[in-house]
């Protein structure tokens, strides 16, 4: 059976290996999605600076949960609305090491549909 360590140690491989082919640019940067059992984030990240462009999550929205898929809806509505406040419509999709499937894959229809492309 596997321990927690074991899980959290499986995700940064996958992790690391994702990362070894997305980066993110100033006019692309990278949508790096995290997801925890109670909330969820997700940030834009320029790797070639380090800064991070914009963000949205349930723990700063202050949501009740982010545990669900209806709040990981929310957070990809948020954060494509801050981006093109930035005027960023081009991102780099960056699962985090988690599947694509569930609260992550909802983020990610959401962003797509408020106006993000990916």
């Amino acid at each position: 059976m596997f321990t927690k360590h074991d899980r959290r140690a499986a995700r940064a491989r996958r992790h690391r290996r994702v990362r070894k082919h997305v980066n993110g640019t100033a006019a692309r940067p990278r949508l790096a999605v995290f997801r925890s059992l109670r909330h969820i984030g997700a940030q834009l990240v320029d790797d070639a600076t380090g800064h991070t462009l914009v963000s949205a999550s349930t723990v700063a929205a202050k949501a009740k949960t982010g545990g669900n898929v209806a709040a990981a809806k929310e957070i990809g509505k948020q954060i494509a609305e801050r981006a093109k406040e930035k005027g960023i419509s081009k991102v780099v999709f960056d699962r985090g090491g988690y599947l694509y499937h569930g609260r992550i894959k909802a983020l990610a229809d959401a962003a797509r549909e408020a106006g993000l492309e990916f």
